[in-house]
This record gives structure tokens, C-alpha cells and sequence, in this order.
């Protein structure tokens, strides 16, 4: 077909099309001029740190505009000022719906990526790990993966085509594939959690109800342990987050609990002296805070005396120093004091066998406690 006949036939006169290049020459400058203006702002309230974090994810998105998108979109313009037979007035429709979806996808693809990137920025503590990494790029990949999947569909329902069908073939094969790789995905997801909630980093202590150790790496599907022991320990990231985890690496200060057991027999003048005595040795170290010391339990067996302080720093070596002066201090408050520490005597009485039917022993033959330490060996 000539190109003059084409044009004929949709009934465009020299002035119609002469306003309809300038418009869309309008439109151009406008849009352009209104973006560096937009993104000039943007940059002013860069500087203000209220506004930094919006700004930065808008000026970033912002500068992914493509030049391509908004000549068409000002040429659209153009056509819209032109009375267009129906068939083609239906193809600007979706030359509108594809120009400007095309751009709006562009936009979240790049926002996705800007406002990860700074999310995982702000949450890090000191250099990334290569979990942090791959979590940050696994999450980029689905959400922008998303984005252009819903453009795409959107565009062929825009084009008149029944995605339905298609849709409905992508959850089934979505749901067989997600049972089939239950336990992968559930290591993934877990290891997303981590990555993002942080309950633990690469080189804390932590501790469950199973397994102890430092943490050396934390991958998709599994982290690592390095044991007290030495050996390295590899724990599925989804059945770790189903435990309680106790994280030792984040401890500020360590509260310790101990008792001391003395004889029944202690005189009450010298078991009132022994919380004063505790409190004393124990107020002499640094960075420990004595919290109380009270006698707690009188049996006939012994008394105790329930000790609680707490060490004003995590450090593991500090605690044992600690708890062991504490320890070495109390035997010599105890022995200073002559309180014993030996339990009550246990009493123990001897009988021998009587077969059935056989006469009873005399009573000198029954083996008494007083005389138990005076029996021969083998009597």
C-alpha cells in the first residue's frame, strides 16, 4: 500500500497533522523539562535527612526513565488529538496500556532493587556475608520476576487474549512444584528469615535444645556450626528456626545462681554470718554486682544458702574467673567461720536373712548400728 493512500485513508489533513507534531513536540519538552525539575527537587531533599530514604528510592526509580517511553507517549498524545477511524483508535488504546506499562514496570523494577539494597544496607553489621548476599539477590530476582510476569499477563488481557486458562495451568503447576520441593523451599524461606530478622550472624555463639556451636555460614538450605569440640555441625535452616535459640554472642551481662550446703548442726549465731560474709568478698570484685544471699532450705539432712549475683560482662572468661574466686572465697569463709560442710551421718542397720521355718536368731546374733563399725571384714 502507498504511503499516501494509508494516509488517506485515515482521513488526516496537513493542518491536523501539523498540530499533531507540535503537540507531541510539546509533549516531549514538557515531560522532559517536568522529570529534571522532579529529579533537581529530589535532589534538595536528598540533603535533608527526613526525607533521605524517599528521595533516594525516588530519584534512583526516577532516573530509569526511559527516553524511548516518553517520545511514544508524546506521540500518543499527538494521536490523540486526531479523530482516527475505530480500528486504529483501538490500536492507540494499546499502544497507550503497553507505553505506559511498559514504564511503570521499569519503575518498580528499579524501586525493587533500590529499596532492597538499602534495607540490607541499613540492617548490616559490619561487612556483608555472602548469605546476607544471596538472600538480598534471591529476593530482588522473585519481586522483579513478578513485576514483568503481571505486565505480561496484564498486556495479553489488554490484547483480548482468555488468560484465565494460562493462569490457572501456572497455580497448578506452582502448587505440584511448591509439594514437591516442600523441604527445599522451607530452607529457602528460612533462610530469607534469617537473612532479614537477623536472630543470629555469622560468628555468634548460639545454643538450642539439640546442638551448640559458632556460627560459621548460613546458606540457603542449611547453616553451619563450628562445635566447642571442633567439629562442624550442619543443621537444616528450617528445623533450627523451629527451636529456641540462645544467643550467648549478645549477652550484656550474666546473672549467676549457686548454693552453698552446710551441717544441720551449724549454730544459728554462725549461719546468720555467712550472707554478711558473701556479700563482702563477693562486692570486692570488679564488674560483678552483689544482688542478695539468704539462708533458704533447713532439713535434716542440711541447710543452704541461695547466692545470686551477676557479672556486669559477657565475657565467658570473666565468669569463670569470677565463679571460681567466689567459690575458693566461700571454702575459706568457711573454714575462718568452723562451720562444717560434711552431711549428716547416715545410720545403717544390718539384719541377717531368716529362711521360712527356720528359728529366729537370738538377739545377740542381730548386728545393731553402734556395733557395724567394730564388724570384721567379711562378717
Amino acid at each position: 500500500m502507498d504511503i499516501r493512500a494509508f494516509i488517506a485513508s485515515l482521513n488526516i489533513t496537513l493542518p491536523n497533522a501539523l498540530f499533531a507534531l507540535s503537540l507531541a513536540a510539546a509533549s516531549f519538552v514538557a515531560i522532559h523539562g517536568a522529570l529534571v525539575l522532579f529529579r533537581r527537587r529530589l535532589d534538595t531533599l536528598s540533603d535533608e535527612s527526613q526525607h533521605r530514604p524517599v528521595a533516594e528510592v525516588l530519584r534512583k526509580t526516577l532516573a530509569r526513565t526511559s527516553n524511548i517511553v516518553v517520545l511514544l507517549t508524546s506521540l500518543l498524545i499527538g494521536l490523540s488529538a486526531l479523530d482516527l477511524p475505530a480500528p486504529w483508535n483501538a490500536r492507540v488504546s494499546h499502544l497507550w496500556f503497553l507505553t505506559l506499562g511498559l514504564q511503570l514496570a521499569i519503575y518498580l523494577h528499579s524501586a525493587i532493587k533500590v529499596t532492597a539494597r538499602r534495607y540490607f544496607r541499613s540492617h548490616e553489621h559490619g561487612t556483608p556475608d555472602s548469605q546476607v548476599t544471596i538472600a538480598h539477590t534471591l529476593i530482588i530476582w522473585v519481586l522483579q520476576t513478578s513485576v514483568w510476569v503481571i505486565f505480561a499477563l496484564a498486556l495479553l488481557a489488554n490484547l483480548g487474549i482468555n488468560i484465565t486458562t494460562f493462569v490457572a495451568s501456572l497455580g497448578i503447576g506452582g502448587i505440584a512444584i511448591a509439594l514437591a520441593v516442600q523441604n527445599v523451599l522451607g530452607d529457602v524461606f528460612a533462610s530469607l528469615s534469617i537473612a532479614i530478622d537477623k536472630p543470629f550472624e555469622v560468628g555468634d555463639f548460639i545454643s538450642t535444645s539439640n546442638t551448640s556451636g559458632t556460627v560459621e555460614k548460613v546458606g540457603l538450605k542449611t547453616t553451619r556450626l563450628r562445635a566447642s569440640s571442633g567439629e562442624q555441625i550442619i543443621v537444616s535452616n528450617a528445623e533450627l528456626l523451629k527451636n529456641t535459640v540462645s544467643n550467648f554472642k549478645r549477652m550484656v551481662t550474666r546473672r549467676i545462681v549457686y548454693t552453698l550446703r552446710a551441717h544441720p548442726d551449724t549454730p544459728a549465731a554462725l549461719a546468720a554470718k555467712v550472707p554478711t560474709a558473701v556479700a563482702e568478698f563477693i562486692a570486692r570484685h570488679e564488674k560483678v554486682r552483689f544482688d542478695r544471699a539468704h539462708l533458704s532450705k533447713y532439713t535434716q539432712d542440711y541447710i543452704e544458702w541461695e547466692v545470686i549475683y551477676t557479672v556486669l560482662d559477657a565475657d565467658y572468661n570473666l565468669f569463670m574467673d569470677t565463679q571460681q574466686a567466689v567459690i575458693l572465697a566461700s571454702m575459706q569463709m568457711f573454714a575462718d567461720l568452723g562451720i562444717s560442710t560434711a552431711p549428716r551421718a547416715q545410720q545403717l542397720l544390718l539384719q541377717e536373712r531368716i529362711e521360712p521355718g527356720a528359728p529366729e536368731l537370738p538377739q545377740d546374733r542381730v548386728r545393731h548400728p553402734a556395733s557395724l563399725r567394730s564388724l570384721p571384714k567379711g562378717a
